[in-house]
């Protein structure tokens, strides 16, 4: 070990002594900063992870669609399950009804599936939280947590079904009923977006509930594993005409996870000053480390050390302070990330409006996801920091002059 390795490792953690102040304190600065990064990061990828596994669980890898109504969807299915990169696809109507229950009416989401191919693209029977789903059927549907809530519905409960259909036929003089139908089963995916406002229902029941015949709005198309969703919409469009066309879930979705990047980006930058400011901490406690070891710093000098070897032993105490703190700051920050739903109930109770913060963000929890790369750039940022930090006052160290160091009271 190079000797000004030795003393700069010394001089900041010095062996079976009481840490010195500015050590501390210059670590514990490094250690906030570092944590602060770790979190926000860790939290922000959380969500954009979060949103890609929902969406593509929830409504599968690919779409396709021709902005209208279309039959014989069987034959496009089985062009594209003939596909080396399709695993499976399921038809699919989508729309908007009115469902009421007693004197409380609410405007859900409702979609019609085959419920055999959508088992396939979507694990339907692991969001079931009560009822069974076998009990789906054209006189039945399927509803979601948040609408069991607020309706005050249980399993087997019958509810009026209102669409857009009614107000067509009423304009030609017919008068069609509210359509009656039973709760079969209640389902929870963790996405708020789906989970509070949305019904499903077998497709021959959307399909009278909009008059839509044999149609369907798109198909779901579910890829096999490892394959890229982009460029197998590229591949597969090839398959289908215009006005079809094949989408990815990110098209749709592709404002809400701009906003979530664009906001990691500002807080990165933001938490970043946070570093900084314990660089300066840093620089102030090693200038009072040079005024102290000044005769020190003569001595060495006398002995034949060189300008470089001296500007290297006090900036490497920088270098062992960011290397300490930001490995502190990693462990402390996955520990608290461990227990962040915890934390988050706690500062809820005294706070409220956790609703309201998780229905903005569409999870019921908040999500974490490590990755390499923002840990691998927060380390090489902050221990860069720290280092140069060191830096000025270790080129006045390394300026001094052995007889002026010397002579230094």
């Amino acid at each position: 070990m190079p000797w000004y390795l030795y003393i700069a490792i010394r001089h900041t953690f010095p062996k079976g002594k009481r840490l010195p102040f500015f050590t501390i304190m210059s670590v514990t600065g490094v250690v906030l900063g570092t944590m602060a990064l770790v979190v926000v990061l860790s939290v922000f990828n959380g969500f954009g992870h979060a949103i890609r596994e929902v969406v593509a669980d929830t409504t599968g890898d690919l779409k396709v669609m021709n902005g209208r109504i279309f039959e014989g969807y069987e034959d496009k299915i089985d062009l594209l399950e003939e596909s080396p990169l399709v695993e499976a696809a399921a038809p699919s109507a989508f729309g908007m009804v009115m469902l009421q229950t007693g004197n409380r009416p609410i405007v859900p989401q409702v979609q019609g599936i085959d419920l055999d191919a959508e088992r396939k693209i979507v694990p339907l029977d692991d969001y079931i939280r009560y009822g069974d789903l076998e009990e789906l059927d054209d006189d039945s549907l399927l509803i979601s947590s948040g609408i069991a809530n607020t309706l005050r519905l249980r399993v087997g409960d019958e509810v009026e079904l209102y669409t857009p259909l009614m107000i067509q036929r009423l304009n030609q003089n017919e008068v069609l009923l509210p359509r009656l139908m039973r709760v079969a089963a209640v389902f929870e995916t963790g996405f708020t977006k789906v989970d509070e406002n949305t019904i499903i229902t077998t497709l021959r029941s959307m399909q009278d509930l909009y008059g839509l015949g044999e149609g369907v709005h798109a198909l779901k198309v579910k890829l096999k594993d490892g394959v890229d969703p982009e460029a197998a919409a590229r591949e597969l469009q090839g398959l289908f005409a215009p006005p079809f066309r094949v989408s990815t879930w990110l098209e749709s979705n592709a404002d809400y996870l701009a906003i979530i990047e664009f906001e990691k980006r500002m807080m990165f930058f933001i938490l970043l000053i946070i570093v900084l400011v314990a660089s300066f901490s840093i620089a102030t406690s090693l200038f009072t480390s040079v005024v102290k070891k000044t005769r020190e710093i003569g001595l060495f000098s006398s002995m034949g050390a060189t300008s470089r070897q001296i500007i290297a032993c006090f900036c490497l105490q920088g270098f062992s302070v960011g290397v300490v703190g930001t490995g502190i700051g990693f462990a402390l920050s996955f520990a608290l990330l461990a227990v962040r739903e915890t934390i988050i109930d706690a500062i809820f109770s005294v706070i409220g409006g956790r609703e309201q913060t998780m229905q903005f963000y569409f999870f019921s929890e908040l999500p974490v996801h490590y990755k390499s790369s923002d840990l691998i750039v927060i380390a090489v940022l902050t221990i860069t920091i720290a280092t140069l930090a060191g830096l000025v006052p270790s080129i006045k160290a390394g300026l001094l002059k052995p007889v002026e160091a010397l002579r230094s009271e």
